[in-house]
């Protein structure tokens, strides 16, 4: 990894995103590029004196990430709205991670159009690392996930080349379904019989886990299967919480996953619910 880019609004959340983002960039000998997105759909006068003000801002920034942090940094302000100009910077400065702050809830905005966090999530080609913890240190312990699909595999295998995870404890976790315990008179069946039937598929999920990762040459991780006894977001928190995880990577699954205005899918939600770091990686799209 040579470049990480950081989006800020000079906020808390993303102060707390350029904190990460400077570990990252000292871990794996990286630059940073800082960028800011001025939202042009406003009087020109004002744009322009935001213009110059971010300008400002982000010189002195970067400034202090090299005198203080031996950090390389670049800036640039873009003028559009803030998704767009966020994918517009990742287009033109093509980063190898982009690092975001949590998004801000707005409960009917989010439901009907998405947050920027999420709508660049969505659509940014690169792996997106948004910050939710306050950072104290390098990772030690990441959660990958994966629904053993070949968009997960895809995915999955663009995070070595980050250095993230080195020298941190990798997990892989797969939530697997029991789809007998779903039907209409599961409850009816005797517990001897439950516990037999959630051993098989147990181990049937293990098997499934262990032929993946061979396939897809994914190595250096500790192989975990949960039941996915509730929603599938929550048995991932469950488990990044009783692991003391400290960061979950995530599949977004490409334009056919994220990609869509409505809330369903579990990177969604982990996204929403989440207040360990989240790494979404996309897979790699063709030309």
């Amino acid at each position: 990894m040579k470049k990480i880019m950081v989006a800020t609004d000079f906020s808390e959340r993303s102060d707390r995103a350029l904190r990460r983002a400077t570990l990252l960039a000292r871990q794996v000998g990286a630059t940073i590029a800082l960028i800011h997105v001025v939202d042009d759909d406003q009087p020109r006068r004002i744009v322009e004196t935001e213009r110059d003000e971010a300008e400002a801002l982000l010189h002195q920034t970067a400034q202090t990430l090299r005198d203080v942090d031996g950090v390389e940094c670049e800036t640039r302000v873009f003028l559009d709205l803030p998704f767009a100009g966020i994918i517009k910077a990742v287009d033109e400065m093509a980063p190898e991670l982009l690092v975001i702050g949590p998004y801000r809830r707005q409960v009917l905005k989010d439901i009907f159009i998405g947050t920027t966090a999420e709508r660049t999530i969505r659509s940014a080609s690169c792996p997106v690392l948004m910050v939710n913890a306050h950072p104290a240190g390098n990772y030690q312990h990441v959660l990958q996930t994966t629904d053993l699909s070949d968009c997960s595999r895809d995915a999955l295998r663009r995070f070595p080349v980050l250095g993230i995870g080195e020298g941190a404890r990798n997990t892989m976790l797969h939530i697997y379904d029991a789809p007998a315990l779903r039907l209409v008179m599961s409850h009816a069946m005797p517990k001897d019989d439950r516990e037999h039937y959630l051993a098989g598929e147990h181990k049937d999920a293990s098997c499934d886990l262990a032929e993946f990762l061979a396939t897809a040459k994914i190595g250096n991780v500790v192989p975990m299967v949960r039941h996915e006894a509730s929603a599938a977001h929550h048995e991932i928190l469950k488990v990044a919480e009783s692991e003391k995880a400290d960061l979950i990577v995530l599949s977004t699954h490409g334009r056919t996953g994220l990609a869509k205005l409505l809330i369903g899918s579990v990177t969604e939600k982990v996204l929403r619910t989440s207040s360990i770091d989240i790494l979404a990686i996309p897979p790699l799209r063709s030309a």
